[in-house]
């Protein structure tokens, strides 16, 4: 397959999921996280991040403070190639908030590549269900917060992000 871009997920995957969550002073990088960023870019890989973001759409916190959150994010990590939000509260019908496809989609349209050009990374079931619904290739980095079940969705689990740079040669062995 040909692998063109990685898409994380943001709370859980990237940082410490701190819910809600609109002081960027609360960003820590998760164990392994800028490794395995920097391990996709050296890879010649395009990296983003795709989020659910409810708290916005709930009144929790403004897209303001979302926006700067995300741009401490940048800050640990170095600019990402794109970022997705979905700022839209559950139950809203909206095309982006995962499992819905809509940030991976959008994602590979601003990249100008297709979603079965993406390895989306995350720790819980939506994240996963979004990839899946995009043609992307959805794998799970165990949290906390996984639930029970997630890894039967995955097309393949890294108990660590340490591992993602090993998994990525593996995929881009698989051809193309």
């Amino acid at each position: 397959m040909v692998v063109r871009a990685v898409l994380f997920d943001r709370d859980g995957t990237l940082i410490d999921d701190v819910p809600y969550n609109g002081d960027p002073d609360r960003v820590t990088a998760r164990p392994g996280a800028r490794a395995a960023v920097d391990a996709a870019r050296s890879r010649g890989l395009r990296t983003g991040v795709v989020t659910n973001q409810s708290g916005i759409g709930r009144g929790l916190l403004s897209a303001d403070q979302a926006g700067a959150v995300n741009r401490r994010v940048d800050d640990l990590f170095g600019a990402f190639d794109v970022w997705g939000v979905c700022p839209h509260a559950p139950g809203e019908g909206c095309r982006c908030r995962k499992p819905a496809p809509g940030l991976v989609t959008d994602a590979a349209d601003h990249l100008g590549i297709r979603s079965t050009e993406i390895v989306v990374v995350g720790d819980r079931s939506a994240d996963l269900g979004a990839a899946r619904a995009a043609g992307a290739v959805a794998v799970l980095v165990p949290s906390v917060a996984t639930e029970d079940g997630t890894r039967t969705e995955a097309d393949h689990v890294v108990m660590h992000l340490e591992e993602l740079p090993a998994l990525l040669d593996q995929l881009a062995g698989c051809g193309g």
